[in-house]
């Protein structure tokens, strides 16, 4: 990366300022429209923006999509179907390396525990979730409370309705919003390219731009077996786009942290993201080495890599920024700049005034906590899938027993049919990949245990006497859990069942479980409730003092994003101009003779001839976006959808704490070269004709 010049033009990295240019990730039911009309004399409508929010597809994998078709058909990143295509895919079927195309509907193969969610309303529900916090309540008090009256919206949204119901948390704390989704579970692949034309210059290109890249995968929703109909979807504009027009993005970005304070960033700085490259660094090597032995393996690690080698990449672009002095200065100053006009201020002081310091005391907390957080609640000590499921399996029937209103979130009773469809999943699960996974992460957790079994019994029971290898074999080989059934079996018969059962999968969640309940207690306690109060203190501050529109940090939710298409000037001073080609793909491809990861498909070597090579491929633009926003339809001023975001350049990568757009871009693949592979390449006439007629 070239790390220092990126972080020094970003000198609003990290800084809570005003507006500027494309910046925001804004809620459907509090759009941008003062901004988008003074910018760009675009007002749209209350019908365009209802259009766009339920043609948009949030995925239950990490990403988001749109319905494209009247029949169900929906539009997303190929990496983002890579989680179903791993899982449907054998030893004699690789569809991540073949690719995919169903001839006929009966042909499309069903995705063994993908969820879609379509937003279909909000209502605002603040006044009911702060009502049942007190003044004077403790924050364990406090987390209870709020916890139980979001279970208790949630299951009355669902019983009235029989949709998905998910309080949101919006602003940091200062406001929350039940969003209702329509639910589709039987989901079925359509059509996937090869991934060698999907991710075409691999980890090398990564992050980076010019891009040559067709990063796209086709499902369909069905009901009662089957496709749906929908009267909300994108109609494709085959004109595209051209240098300088206005784009929307709809989307689902993950998480931003633009209101973190200094000491937050430095926690992330001198602790998290260290720990996390550290873990990730391990774990790619453990994958690389697995996958190497042989063409079945790296089929059968091939997801799980590319997300650890993404992530990597990512928190090395996170990392840098944080630890520039400049930077860090900068966020010091806009910081004490804003506890400056609330010191001035005696109402906000009154009010907000010790949101900083309850910030620090939550961080000073988290430092204690993290690494017993990190291990054991997160449970990055058992590695493995089984043991996830081993400690589902434990916890719904421990938290199935209580009231709705007093249990853990995820197994509130509005989020156990979504929690068992993972659970129950026909996934394949691969016993010496989870051995090798479990082994090294017991040895991992063994290291950074100060004392090891001698000084913390946990660790020796984990452990049985047996080395982390020879642990994991035996909890690996002795474990039922891969049968589906077994698990249904367990999880219907409760904690009768539970506690009767001698898994040694089951067994060793029983054992962990206490002092990870334990340790999420005194987290939720003294670092998530304060830090939750106190940012939205923080929030109300610079709402009161910044005056104008704002939008709060991303949660995983449906957000408008806008932007222009846009090039940039890179650091040499050379135009990286707003669009590659078809052509370049190609001369990318030579340049490197046709090697991995630079290696073209032989189907796109074959259609050469035939090919418009002029037609862009990709384009970058100044859409506010972060990871969750894959798959993103981007439309025009029209509605219609001229692209599919699939990635962010290195220099974007410090959006997450505050956006910049001289050199920062959103990248997706132009509509026109999604029609023209589709025609020439694939062939695959039946669905271009559903896709533009």
């Amino acid at each position: 990366m070239r790390t220092r010049t990126i972080v020094l033009l970003l000198v609003a990295m990290l800084v809570v300022l005003p507006l500027v240019a494309d910046e925001g990730m804004w809620l459907f039911n509090h759009p941008p429209r003062q901004i988008l009309k003074q910018r760009y004399g675009f007002d749209p409508s209350q019908a365009w923006l209802d259009h766009l929010q339920k043609s948009s597809v949030r995925f239950n994998s990490g990403g988001s999509g749109s319905f494209v078709s009247p029949d169900g058909l929906v539009l997303t990143n190929h990496h983002v179907g890579l989680d179903c295509l791993q899982k449907i895919s054998t030893a004699k079927h690789d569809y991540i390396a073949t690719g995919f195309h169903a001839k006929k509907h009966a042909d499309e193969v069903k995705c063994v525990d993908l969820e879609l969610n379509v937003l279909m309303s909000i209502e605002d529900v603040t006044q009911r979730v702060n009502a049942a916090v007190t003044t004077g309540m403790s924050a364990a008090d406090a987390q209870a409370a709020r916890r139980a009256i979001m279970n208790t919206i949630e299951q009355e949204s669902l019983s009235r309705t029989g949709l998905r119901s998910d309080v949101v948390t919006l602003y940091q704390g200062g406001e929350y919003q039940l969003y209702r989704y329509k639910k589709y579970t039987d989901v079925r692949l359509v059509f996937a390219p090869e991934v060698t034309i999907a991710f075409f210059g691999g980890d090398p290109d990564n992050f980076e731009y010019p891009r040559y890249d067709l990063d796209i995968c086709l499902f369909r929703a069905y009901e009662n077996g089957k496709p749906v109909h929908v009267d909300n979807y994108l109609r494709f504009d085959p004109a595209g786009v051209k240098d300088g027009d206005l784009i929307l993005v709809s989307g689902h970005p993950g998480r931003t942290d633009r209101l973190r304070t200094l000491a937050d960033l430095q926690f992330l700085r001198d602790v998290q993201y260290p720990s996390t490259q550290r873990r990730l660094f391990r774990r790619e090597v453990l994958l690389r080495a697995y996958s190497e032995r042989s063409f079945e393996n790296e089929r059968r690690a091939h997801d799980e890599l590319f997300g650890i080698e993404n992530s990597r990449k990512a928190y090395r672009g996170f990392l840098a920024g944080l630890q520039d002095p400049v930077i860090m200065k900068m966020k010091s100053d806009a910081e004490a700049a804003l506890r400056q006009k609330v010191a001035a201020d005696p109402q906000l002081q009154a009010r907000d005034g010790d949101a900083w310091h309850s910030v620090e005391t939550a961080v000073d907390a988290e430092r204690s906590l993290f690494l017993p957080y990190t291990y054991l609640e997160l449970g990055s000590a058992f590695n493995s899938r089984l043991f996830t499921i081993a400690r589902q399996l434990v916890r719904m029937a421990e938290e199935r027993a209580k009231p709705n209103s007093e249990r853990l979130r995820e197994y509130r009773e509005s989020n156990l049919e979504s929690l068992q469809q993972e659970l129950y999943s026909e996934a394949p699960i691969y016993p010496d990949l989870e051995t090798i996974k479990l082994a090294d992460s017991l040895s991992d957790w063994l290291t950074a245990t100060s004392g090891g079994p001698a000084e913390d019994p946990l660790v020796a029971q984990v452990l049985d006497g047996k080395s982390p290898n020879e642990r994991a074999a035996e909890l690996i080989r002795g474990t039922k859990l891969i049968d589906v059934a077994y698990r249904k079996q367990l999880g219907e018969g409760g904690l009768a069942a539970i506690n009767a059962s001698s898994d040694p999968m089951i067994r060793l969640a029983r054992l962990v479980d206490p002092r990870a309940r334990e340790i999420r207690k005194r987290f939720e306690d003294t670092v998530d409730e304060p830090q939750r109060q106190a940012y939205a203190k923080i929030a109300d501050a610079v709402f009161r003092t910044g005056g104008g529109e704002t939008y709060p940090d991303a949660t995983f939710t449906l957000r408008l994003s806008f932007g222009t298409v846009k090039g940039f000037v890179d650091d040499s001073g050379a135009q990286i101009p707003w669009h590659t080609t078809i052509k370049g793909a190609f001369a990318r491809a030579a340049e490197h003779k046709n090697q991995p990861p630079f290696d073209l498909p032989k189907s796109w070597l074959a259609a050469k001839p035939k090919l418009r090579l002029d037609t862009p491929l990709d384009f970058i633009n100044t859409a506010d976006i972060i990871g969750g926003n894959s798959g993103s339809p981007v439309v025009n001023r029209d509605g219609k959808f001229v692209g599919i975001v699939f990635d962010m350049n290195l220099q974007s990568l410090p959006w997450d704490y505050a956006y910049d757009d001289r050199q920062g871009r959103c990248v997706a693949v132009d509509v026109r070269a999604i029609l023209e592979a589709l025609k020439k390449v694939y062939g695959v006439t039946d669905l271009v004709s559903e896709l533009t007629k």
